[in-house]
């Protein structure tokens, strides 16, 4: 016998699709049926057909309601050390704190750190994740499980390299078979909202072998790969001086056939015109994380990418490089970083670079497909998923509403997103957590990230000069 599907309608709100043209509905309602879309339209004609039978009916009272955003490159494991890398360069940040705190930590730190995560993911509208590499990924499912949103996790994978620590000595073939362990375990589960990717977690730390055939059995097992590419000029210079190319690590990416569209590539900061021409016949999906890139990394040509057909994502990278996982901020800087590029490498300002529209599709409709999961999720339309957040305009720092796609880019907070609901149910509703105790999470968290700088023998410098 089939059950019967609960109907929930949000009626009464300016409903911002992201589908193909961008509709936006002035006086707009959804209706939602089980974990999809059942119908969108004017206020009028939902209730009109829906209401009678709507087990739930919200008012949103001119609210804002739109498709959760999709976080295209987040380490979910970094969340307990937050601060413990800021203002080093990236080998001083690799090498002497975040490999030294990774590898300390246990099933547990990894859970209890994803938990954190998710909890400030969704107060600031993420609803999907792609988790760019951690140690243990048990203890990320167990999190998500929980969370309620959807993610494609990723194991951090290296083979060889300067700087790992004793404990990650890892052959090509273990490396591999852990993730096809992880991917047969794992994938598609908790109502189908984990995915299990494959890692390479940068070209330095990985050899031929691993490329080639975490290449193959992504391609062999139909789902995704996930790499920090280009990050900085050392790499590339690296990989001219080892592997004979030309220019870099998207030049021998190319000529070893790593370049499809089921590669996300992170940062991909140093690119030449060449090179992004490979990433835009590849089909290969760009994550730009401003906070994290101007941190540590650099301007990526995002204006270059999108003139090239590149899908472009935003991510926010983990705690320790940027410190703040909101894609409320991610957009916010994303739209000035890159008009602050334009008028430094032209000499001249140009304004429409990058504009509103295009950052919020970066947000949305571009992170689903970054993450291949575009069929379901990324815009508000009859049939994909109920994932979904809805945004109160009514306060100091978005109204007057003159412009609403502007609005949400430029002049929301994280604290206008009120409720957000994945795959249908509510994941936070009125400003409250629903699956967690988030003062528990918060408590523990504190107590538990002492205890992993201590084992994992990190010593930071105190800048406090008491008196």
């Amino acid at each position: 016998m089939e059950t019967k599907q609960a109907l929930v309608l949000l009626y009464n709100g300016v409903v911002v699709t992201m589908d193909q043209e961008c509709h936006v509905i002035r006086d707009g309602a959804v209706a939602i049926s089980g974990d999809r879309i059942k119908a969108i339209g004017p206020t009028s004609q939902i209730l009109a057909d829906f209401s009678t039978v709507a087990d739930e009916s919200i008012d949103l009272n001119g609210r804002f309601i739109m498709p959760g955003f999709v976080n295209t490159h987040v380490h979910t494991s970094q969340q307990l050390g937050k601060g413990i890398a800021d203002d080093v360069d990236l080998m001083t940040w690799l090498h002497k704190r975040i490999w030294p705190y990774e590898s300390h930590m246990t099933e547990e730190d990894s859970y209890l750190s994803t938990l954190l995560c998710g909890i400030e993911l969704i107060r600031s509208g993420t609803t999907c994740f792609a988790e760019a590499g951690g140690q243990h990924v048990p203890g990320m499912v167990k999190a998500v499980e929980q969370l309620g949103i959807r993610a494609c996790l990723t194991q951090s994978t290296m083979d060889c390299g300067d700087g790992l620590p004793p404990n990650w000595k890892y052959t090509t073939d273990e490396c591999i078979q852990s993730q096809k362990e992880l991917y047969d375990k794992y994938n598609n589960t908790a109502d189908g909202r984990i995915r299990i990717w494959f890692g390479l977690r940068q070209i330095m730390n990985a050899t031929d072998q691993l490329l080639f055939k975490t290449r193959d059995i992504a391609q062999e097992l139909n789902t995704g790969i996930h790499m920090h590419i280009a990050e900085i000029p050392y790499e590339n210079e690296l990989v001219v001086s080892k592997k004979g190319v030309d220019h870099g690590t998207v030049t021998y990416l190319e000529k070893i056939g790593l370049l499809r569209s089921n590669l996300l590539a992170a940062h991909s900061v140093w690119l030449n015109d060449a090179e992004i021409g490979y990433f835009a016949s590849g089909g290969v999906k760009v994550s730009h994380c401003p906070a994290s890139a101007m941190r540590l990394l650099g301007f990526a040509p995002i204006k270059e990418y999108l003139e090239a057909g590149v899908c472009v994502s935003l991510g926010t990278d983990g705690a320790p490089s940027n410190n703040r996982m909101s894609m409320v901020d991610e957009m916010y800087l994303a739209s000035l970083i890159n008009k602050g590029r334009e008028m430094y490498i032209s000499g001249a300002t140009n304004p429409t670079v990058v504009p509103a529209e295009t950052v919020l599709k970066m947000a949305t409709i571009n992170g689903a497909k970054t993450v291949l999961w575009d069929n379901e999720i990324g815009s508000l339309e009859v049939g994909k998923k109920a994932d979904v957040i809805i945004v109160n305009p009514f306060t100091w720092s978005m109204v007057p509403l003159h412009d609403s796609i502007s609005n949400l880019v430029y002049c929301m907070r994280t604290e206008n997103i009120e409720s957000v609901m994945c795959n249908g149910k509510w994941v936070m509703k009125d400003r409250k957590i629903v699956n967690l105790n988030e003062e528990e999470i918060v408590q523990s968290a504190m107590k538990q990230a002492s205890n992993l700088l201590e084992r994992a023998g990190v010593n930071l410098p105190n800048r406090m000069k008491f008196v």
